[in-house]
């Protein structure tokens, strides 16, 4: 395991019964790991959304006598940090948190079996659903592209609405076992309500989310987390991007026939003229 800042932090929260608030604020935490040990409760507060009580029994759900205990700590098991450059702009710190978040899933990576296990179960599942609402679409439509090259039945579901419950009900009696996820912030309801609905249906969940206490945890048979940048307007997700290639590796590695389906692809791609060499 990486002895990064969000490393320790997934540690401490481990093997907590958390609430929804509480999970809101630890996702907060991991997010802003590097300045999680000098942020005030409301500071904290202000960042998770959540009310400065809310901070309080947080740090108490987690064995400490208060925050300010909590803040402590995190400050007493952290090495001493390089300080950040002066004069990089803000595109270029976004760039360096993004390298941050990739080193981070490099280290969790380095046990490969639940990728493993997961793609093995995307392999056996005939159809394969692959789920993917607003901002985590265009990550469910990646995969899925690739996917089709090499697995018989891939099944993109990237609108909400209610249709999204008949096309897992139909991919169900297809003779489905698995569902992908990948769940980006923010979440949407209907994501979380659609991977009960999976569960319920007897789908095996496999779910790339950001964040190990994201909402659709709860949902969730095997969860691959991998950080999403948050210095810019709008989120980056190249972790969760990267982490969604792994899985499509194990699943060509899970699949004896997905080496001759390529072959077969390029040999078609180049009669037809397909792409520009």
């Amino acid at each position: 395991m990486s002895d990064s800042p969000a490393a320790r932090l997934q540690v401490l929260f481990e093997g907590h019964r958390l609430t929804p608030t509480q999970r809101r604020i630890a996702h907060c935490m991991v997010r802003r790991a590097a300045d999680a040990p000098f942020l005030s409760s409301v500071e904290l507060a202000e960042l998770a959304g959540v009310s400065q009580p809310s901070v309080t029994r947080f740090a108490v759900a987690l064995g400490f006598d208060g925050y300010p205990a909590l803040r402590r700590h995190l400050r007493d098991v952290a090495p001493a940090e390089a300080p950040e450059d002066a004069e990089a702009n803000e595109y270029q710190q976004a760039v360096e948190a993004e390298i941050e978040n990739l080193r981070h899933l490099a280290a969790v990576l380095a046990d490969p079996a639940p990728v493993e296990r997961a793609g093995r179960l995307l392999a056996a599942s005939r159809p394969l659903p692959v789920l993917g609402l607003r901002a985590a679409a265009s990550q469910a439509y990646g995969f899925s592209y690739f996917a089709a090259k090499v697995h018989p039945d891939v099944r993109l579901l990237d609108e909400g609405g209610s249709m999204l419950t008949d096309r897992l009900d139909a991919a169900v009696r297809a003779g489905a076992t698995v569902l992908l996820c990948f769940a980006l912030p923010r979440h949407p309801r209907e994501a979380v309500d659609a991977l009960a609905h999976a569960q319920g249906a007897g789908l095996t969940v496999v779910t790339v989310a950001d964040s190990a206490f994201a909402p659709v945890a709860a949902h969730s048979d095997l969860l691959l987390p991998a950080a999403v940048g948050t210095g810019l307007a709008f989120d980056t997700a190249c972790a969760p991007m990267l982490l969604g290639r792994a899985l499509l590796e194990a699943m060509c590695d899970a699949l004896p026939d997905a080496q001759a389906r390529l072959e077969e692809f390029d040999a078609g791609a180049a009669e037809r003229g397909l792409f520009v060499e």
